[in-house]
């Protein structure tokens, strides 16, 4: 048996006493790796050291640098989210809804662990941590694949959980770690660990999430890559406007709810392009943008003319559905609020798109059809996270359909059952 089908097996067994644990248990686990993981802090920065310096060394990019980093302040983070996890309603147990039918029989649906929860995931070792404390908190095994980037983070974290999970009584081996080689033998394992695994989520880029989609015989929650859209509205407030693209695409670019695509109405372009332009040319942003943008370059004062200059180039089809991760960004000028709709549902990946507008009705609209996990009216899509949600963290951001969408907390990890009682009724 590989390794991967090996852990998967140890999980599943260790699941059901997970599942049966009080809520007191499972909390103690939680608070016991958030203190373990404040004092371990140091030897956590030093693992993590080791794998950025391998990652410079391989040329991994700035965005993926910064996903990738840990120091004492992101460390101290990964502990207090876990610390929110513990405080959380328990998920378990809720009655979700119920009736007695005419013979007497009493039913009532339930929410229950779904079992084993794998993940593969790229390089952020802080996923580790939160998909630990979501799963511990919805009573779930998890069998963990990290991204070869940040094993040594990782496996300095996935050490200090098994360890709490033992000093709170409960089973260190609901909690597995999967090594992978360059043939991602381990990975084309888990995937296909019918019997063993309930749900696996991917958590990365597009090729990673494709190949989990494609390739997985178990049970897959897609979550999705962030070609997300700022449209600024004929209505705007432009200098509200400037202020939210300026900090969805710049406040961190490597991260899935970074804006990859500005939309102008083409009523404000003239008012509005030309400044903006300034603003991400002085970010160091490169702007990939359409015949209108480029017109717009010539419009900017003469003092900034070169400067915007230098940092605008011709889009090309492909860059309208593009996830840079990076300081670039695709603008295009639409004619109203139409086409805007239709470009964002067209190039857009269903994470999360937002409008810029003073008009009611624009917003509105904007909200009800653009079809994806999050829509936002007058604020950034840096806020799609589920920290910011009130989730405490979130295992994915969810651009699917089916059982769970947009950030995930503890809840989208279980399921139901139906309980009857009776007595002595048959059919």
């Amino acid at each position: 048996m590989s390794e991967a089908r090996e852990k998967a097996a140890l999980a599943r067994d260790a699941a059901p006493q997970l599942a049966r644990a009080p809520r007191r248990i499972r909390e103690r686990a939680l608070a016991r790796a958030a203190e373990l993981i404040r004092t371990r802090s140091e030897a956590i920065v030093e693992a993590n050291a080791r794998d950025l310096e391998r990652a410079r060394a391989a040329g991994m990019s700035a965005g993926l640098l910064d996903r990738l980093m840990l120091d004492c302040d992101r460390v101290s983070a990964i502990a207090d989210s876990l610390d929110d996890i513990a405080r959380q309603q328990d998920p378990l147990g809720r009655v979700l809804d119920g009736s007695t039918l005419e013979n007497g029989l009493r039913i009532e649906r339930v929410t229950v662990p779904l079992g084993v929860v794998a993940m593969i995931y790229e390089a952020r070792p802080n996923v580790t941590a939160d998909a630990f404390g979501l799963c511990v908190r919805s009573g779930n095994a998890c069998v963990l694949k990290g991204g070869s980037a940040a094993r040594e983070s990782c496996l300095a974290i996935v050490a200090l959980c098994r360890d709490a999970l033992s000093d709170a009584g409960l089973p260190a081996d609901a909690l597995q770690y999967v090594d992978d080689d360059a043939n991602h033998t381990q990975t084309a394992e888990l995937l296909g660990a019918t019997g063993l695994v309930d749900v696996l989520i991917p958590r990365g880029g597009a090729a990673l999430i494709r190949a989990c989609v494609e390739g997985a015989k178990v049970p897959v929650i897609e979550t999705g890559t962030g070609n997300c859209h700022v449209y600024v509205h004929a209505s705007a407030d432009l200098e509200k406007a400037r202020a939210i693209v300026m900090n969805a695409k710049t406040q961190r670019v490597g991260v899935c709810n970074a804006a990859e695509s500005l939309l102008v109405d083409r009523a404000v372009a003239e008012r509005f392009l030309p400044g903006m332009l300034v603003e991400l040319a002085g970010a160091d942003v490169l702007v990939h943008g359409d015949e209108d943008t480029l017109a717009a370059v010539e419009l900017v004062g003469e003092k900034d003319r070169e400067l915007v200059r230098s940092h605008v180039v011709a889009a090309t089809g492909e860059d309208w559905g593009r996830e840079y991760l990076a300081l670039e960004i695709s603008v295009r000028v639409v004619s109203g609020l139409d086409e805007a709709i239709a470009h964002v549902n067209r190039y857009g990946t269903g994470h999360s798109e937002a409008i810029v507008a003073d008009s009611y009705e624009a917003c509105e609209r904007f909200l009800a059809e653009v079809d994806a996990s999050v829509v936002y009216a007058n604020a950034s899509t840096r806020f799609t996270d589920g920290g910011v949600f009130g989730l405490g963290a979130e295992i994915g951001i969810s651009t699917q359909r089916l059982h769970a969408r947009g950030p995930m907390g503890a809840s989208a990890l279980t399921t139901t059952k139906w309980l009857a009682r009776g007595e002595g009724q048959v059919r």
